[in-house]
């Protein structure tokens, strides 16, 4: 992930290349800390399966230097050009030489080690081509007993390499975004490692100490050893960056907190069920979203840019009104909380795209005339053989939807992320479709007012995937999780217990007709009921 002073480009090609291999470096801050857990008096050696830079190593030296206690350095590195910047940044070749040049994931070394210590390739689960999947599958289930959802990244399964080359009575200390705690996958991995390892401590990073300022993820270091499980671990926040406070929290067995971290001890049980990168949460009873409503994912078009139109696109291209749809796009064209018609018209008024065409699948002989030539570019630009679309019988039959009454801006930093949906508009996949099981408009009124409240939004947090900046990420499954707090519904007029299994009862035919008016697609991507094919 990162060292103090590695400069991140902001985009174009070196952006592009820094997320295809996943190399951030860490500061020396944070590679103090996980360095003095692994290290300890009898420690001969440490292992990075990922050298990189070599930030481990060079916290290792300063560590063995302040104890007067030798270190040997090994590891595995993929990027030669990676370790051309260690060797830059004070490493020499010695330091260097039991270093391999060789996949840890997907080639490992058979040996076992004591000390292990790595920040992996942060390399996300769609950068990865399908043999790679197809091994690392093979290898979740050769470690694990089950394979894990598609969507688990590389860094995932460098884990559990590593765990499995972790000597008896060793440590593992490993810097990791927190989706690797919050996605799917993540109870089977963590009932696993945490049934045959034991989970010391866990240390999460407020926005502002995050050890990785510009980059778009939420870290955590869990610190690991191969011993019997315990039933409660040391969980903390870092809440300044650069303190020294952290390696003296490691040092001191977790007994020493200091006032830059804030610690808890917590049970299992509890962080299992609540996710490591949260804080404890207390077991609660009441309703969740999904009592009241259901959560579909917006239309995926596999397109925009020819499917997703401004009013001057359409009339220049002649497409009639009937295959033209009301539609938003993109959370930013949302101003406020509201889709209004004023709003749209405002939008179509700056250029912005509104309009979705959608034709349907009837032959191409009964399209007119205007119809079937824009479908004739599309084929010339190749638009039928884009991944999606290519799925499609006929290529151009657009996904359908019923108009939610309320939308969902499911990734983003704004503090408001329920829409309502008062021009009844179609969202695209920006945005998630809530659909209540009672459509009466008091019911409706009294609803948003819940999805509104302060308290409603803060339990986001707790279901949603956490970036970095504050960003969350919540996928359709999560969001009907949402706790709704009960007083809240009481100050609003809605009932609680009773009504629950009652609108469920009155409404169900509702529901049945909004899921045979939608279509999915198994290529969507981010929608939790559509990983399987992955």
């Amino acid at each position: 992930m990162g060292k103090s002073h590695q400069k991140l480009p902001a985009s174009g090609p070196e952006r592009e290349a820094l997320r295809q291999k996943g190399q951030f470096w860490t500061p020396t801050w944070v590679a103090e800390a996980m360095v003095s857990y692994v290290v300890g008096p009898e420690s001969r050696s440490i292992f990075d399966p990922a050298v990189g830079a070599g930030a481990f190593f060079r916290a290792a030296q300063k560590i063995a230097s302040e104890r007067g206690q030798p270190i040997t350095f090994l590891g595995t590195e993929i990027d030669p050009d990676a370790l051309q910047l260690a060797r830059q940044t004070g490493l020499s070749e010695a330091d260097l030489a039991g270093v391999q040049i060789r996949d840890f994931v997907l080639d490992p070394p058979s040996m076992t080690v004591p000390s292990i210590v790595g920040n992996p390739p942060y390399i996300r689960h769609h950068r990865l081509s399908a043999e790679v999947k197809s091994e690392l599958r093979q290898l979740a289930i050769e470690a694990i007993g089950t394979p894990l959802d598609g969507r688990a990244g590389f860094h995932v399964y460098f884990l559990i390499q590593a765990l499995r080359h972790l000597s008896p009575g060793g440590r593992l200390a490993f810097i990791v975004p927190a989706d690797i705690c919050e996605g799917k996958f993540a109870s089977t991995l963590w009932n696993w490692v945490t049934r045959q390892y034991c989970l010391e401590a866990v240390m999460t990073f407020a926005s502002e100490a995050s050890p990785f300022p510009g980059v778009d993820t939420n870290p955590l270091v869990f610190l690991i050893c191969n011993q019997p499980p315990q039933d409660h671990f040391s969980w903390g926040m870092c809440l300044s960056a650069q303190t020294s406070d952290l390696k003296q929290w490691v040092e001191s067995g977790f007994s020493r907190a200091g006032q830059n971290l804030k610690i808890e001890r917590r049970q299992l049980t509890e962080a299992l069920a609540t996710g490591f990168s949260r804080p404890p949460q207390a077991k609660t009873e009441g309703p969740v979203l999904g009592d009241f409503a259901r959560v579909m994912r917006g239309i995926a078009t596999g397109a925009n840019e020819y499917f997703f139109l401004t009013r001057k696109q359409a009339i220049e291209f002649g497409l009639p009104d009937e295959f033209l749809i009301s539609a938003i796009g993109r959370t930013r064209d949302v101003l406020g909380d509201e889709v209004t018609d004023e709003h749209l018209q405002q939008l179509d008024l700056a250029g912005v795209p509104t309009w979705l065409f959608s034709p349907d699948g009837r032959d191409w002989e009964q399209f007119p005339s205007a119809v079937k030539a824009y479908l004739k570019r599309g084929e010339e630009l190749g638009i039928d053989h884009r991944t999606l679309i290519a799925t499609r019988r006929p290529w151009y039959k657009m996904e359908t939807r019923v108009v939610p009454p309320f939308l969902f801006a499911y990734l983003g930093r704004r503090s408001v992320r329920f829409i309502r949906n008062s021009a009844g508009v179609l969202p695209l996949t920006g945005f998630l479709c809530v659909y209540p099981y009672c459509t009466e408009a008091e019911f409706l009124a009294k609803f948003w007012k819940i999805l509104q409240h302060p308290e409603t939004i803060a339990h986001l947090a707790l279901v949603g995937k956490s970036y970095g900046s504050g960003a969350i990420k919540v996928e359709p499954r999560a969001l009907e999780k949402l706790q709704l707090p009960t007083n809240v519904m009481k100050q609003c007029g809605l009932p609680i217990s009773s009504q629950t299994q009652a609108v469920r009862k009155a409404q169900s035919q509702v529901l049945e007709n909004t899921r045979e008016a939608v279509q999915l697609s198994l290529f969507a991507v981010g929608d939790e009921e559509m990983a399987t094919w992955r």
